[in-house]
């Protein structure tokens, strides 16, 4: 069974085409990453499947719902935005129980599953306490918890992690993962971070220009790449490329090569740039990482930028207005 399913999917502002002709299909429980430049389409493509944006051609379902059916759609599904939505006047229990109001919970229902969300989250000591007291790896957890307020079976995270510490941040992991496994959740995740989507997803799709050009797992992405990493600094690497049998990739100035015997590849190149008298800088060898693999496919390394506070805003009040 798959939890979410496109057919063409695509929505234009004007003559700008943001996604273009996305087709997925997302299965039950799955944990889905989408990695992609800034501008690439990735937050586009969520709007769409969260009903903040109408497509402009193709169609989408969620949970055996069309994205038309918004309402429906809406009770289904939760919602984590990139930057910080809570109010900061307010406890985390009374943020939670604020998010199930508007869900039209009953008092009842509230009440017994702010307790369950707490404890997934282990925040219930912290939860009478006011937002602005609690750390940045705190209020992540209290939006993901407030997201499950309403036992949405589909849970979409816009950069879980941004500007966390690296202890904060692999314990939000945790949490992701006790939530995908506890809650049986479908879970689809942002992220600039090609750690984070290598420890986390079950596949992975690399979005480039509003368009899908990648979709596998972890492990399957990295083997595209076959073989060491050998990466060579040179101020002059088109003309190195120039005369090297081996399939390279120029990236600045740095020229990547997949090889099966590197150690033997580099003494080739450090002869042939001897004889050209190319001056090389550097000479790494490495295993590929899912961030070889966004630069294989992409051509450009990613850049992390966080959405405006203002922006992150607007798209929650036009969220919440239309529900």
């Amino acid at each position: 069974m798959y939890s979410i399913e496109t057919k063409d999917l695509t929505k234009k502002f004007g003559d700008f085409t943001a996604v273009n002709s996305v087709s997925v299909k997302i299965k039950e429980g799955e944990l889905f990453g989408l990695l992609g430049p800034n501008g690439a389409g990735k937050t586009t493509l969520l709007n769409m499947l969260s009903t903040i944006l109408t497509p402009t051609e193709g169609s989408s379902q969620i949970n055996g719902r069309s994205i038309q059916d918004q309402d429906a759609v809406r009770r289904s599904i939760g919602m984590v935005f990139q930057d910080n939505s809570l109010d900061d006047e307010l406890t985390g229990r009374e943020n939670l129980d604020f998010h199930g109001r508007l869900y039209h919970m009953s008092r009842e229902l509230r009440m017994s599953r702010i307790e369950e969300v707490l404890e997934l989250v282990d925040l219930k000591e912290k939860a009478d306490s006011l937002v602005r007291t609690y750390s940045g790896g705190m209020r992540r957890r209290i939006e993901i918890a407030r997201g499950l307020m309403h036992h949405p079976k589909v849970l979409f995270l816009d950069e879980p992690t941004l500007g966390l510490d690296p202890q904060t941040r692999r314990n939000i992991w945790d949490y992701i993962r006790k939530l995908n496994e506890k809650e049986k959740l479908t879970i689809i995740l942002t992220t600039h971070y090609m750690e984070e989507a290598d420890n986390l997803c079950d596949r992975i799709a690399i979005i480039d220009k509003g368009q899908i050009i990648a979709l596998d797992t972890p492990k399957n992405l990295k083997n595209v790449i076959g073989g060491d990493l050998l990466i060579v600094e040179t101020s002059n690497a088109e003309e190195l490329k120039k005369h090297i049998k081996f399939k390279s990739q120029i990236i600045d100035k740095s020229m990547r090569i997949s090889v099966k015997n590197a150690e033997k590849t580099v003494l080739d190149i450090l002869e042939i740039a001897r004889k050209r008298k190319i001056k090389i800088e550097s000479v790494n060898i490495k295993k590929p990482t899912l961030e070889d693999v966004f630069v294989h496919y992409t051509g450009h390394e990613i850049r992390q930028e966080s959405a405006s506070a203002a922006d992150v805003a607007k798209r929650r009040m036009k969220y919440m207005m239309r529900r």
